[in-house]
């Protein structure tokens, strides 16, 4: 090669790293929520949670919704569903509105929201999840079917993509009520989350893992004793973080929260949050 042409040839790979550099803004915040149905998001949509909602809280559409003009590994203000195109409210919601309460006005939040309701979490295991993915009912299928088979590997496709315009801050995680008195599911849940930063290029333990409580056993919740095995998630992984489900009202069948519970677990994941980043909040419940 001669030397012009090498000359060229770096100098337009610097430009093109430039442009990387400058699409990927440091203060673009991007949270991976996973889990079930309860990440997923089972209360009804109310209309106070459809107003209002800052631009700079955006969602990234993990599959397609062309009934809501939504298009897969697209950008869009964070009006719910967050989840797939028919789902419901969910923590996510109300995490992202509270930290923009908190943050500076050139900061912005993106989450993912990639969740299926009943799912134990073998499936997002990328090594096992076909052979859970054999295991269950036609209608989870469907829903795993939204993300082309494989719920880990789109939560992996996005994140992609959002790094591309922001820095991943963390990981929100509401899962267990499928693996009741499971001894091993901390210890699968690092698996899931080393894969993650693994397969993300980010180093290990570097974001924080915020795990929430099943519905709380004030709330006559009938998984609420999965909260105790939940309780030693931070001893498997040295980032996580438990968020307290009491107090967190729920639906009629004691296994989902109700619209105003999510708003408040919402809002906990975010102090939780907003707490590692260095800032001093005051909770309001």
């Amino acid at each position: 090669m001669k030397k012009t042409n090498l000359i060229l040839l770096v100098a337009t790979l610097l430009s093109v790293a430039g442009i990387a550099a400058q699409a990927q803004d440091p203060n673009f915040h991007v949270y991976l929520c996973l889990g079930q149905s309860n990440m997923e998001g089972n209360a009804k949509i109310e209309a106070q949670d459809t107003v209002g909602v800052n631009p700079r809280f955006q969602v990234l559409e993990a599959v397609d919704c062309p009934d809501l003009s939504r298009t897969k590994g697209n950008w869009y203000t964070a009006i719910p569903p967050l989840c797939r195109c028919r789902t419901g409210l969910t923590p996510a919601d109300y995490f992202g509105r509270t930290l923009l309460t908190y943050l500076p006005p050139t900061t912005r939040v993106g989450v993912i929201d990639v969740a299926v309701g009943g799912c134990r979490i073998e499936l997002f295991d990328k090594d096992q999840y076909q052979t859970y993915v054999a295991t269950v009912p036609g209608w989870m299928k469907n829903f795993i079917s939204e993300y082309g088979g494989n719920p880990y590997a789109r939560l992996v496709e996005m994140g992609k993509r959002a790094q591309q315009d922001g820095v991943i801050k963390g990981i929100l995680l509401h899962q267990g009520e499928s693996n009741p008195n499971d001894s091993l599911w901390t210890k699968k849940v690092k698996k899931v989350y080393d894969n993650l930063l693994a397969d993300l290029n980010l180093p290990p333990n570097s974001v924080p893992l915020l795990a929430g409580e099943t519905v709380n056993a004030d709330q006559d919740g009938i998984c609420a004793g999965m909260n105790r095995i939940i309780a030693t998630l931070p001893q498997a992984v040295p980032t996580a973080h438990v968020i307290s489900s009491a107090g967190c009202t729920d639906s009629s069948d004691n296994l989902h929260f109700n619209a105003a519970g999510y708003r408040k677990l919402g809002k906990r994941y975010a102090y939780q949050m907003l707490t590692l980043l260095g800032y001093t909040v005051k909770a309001e419940d």
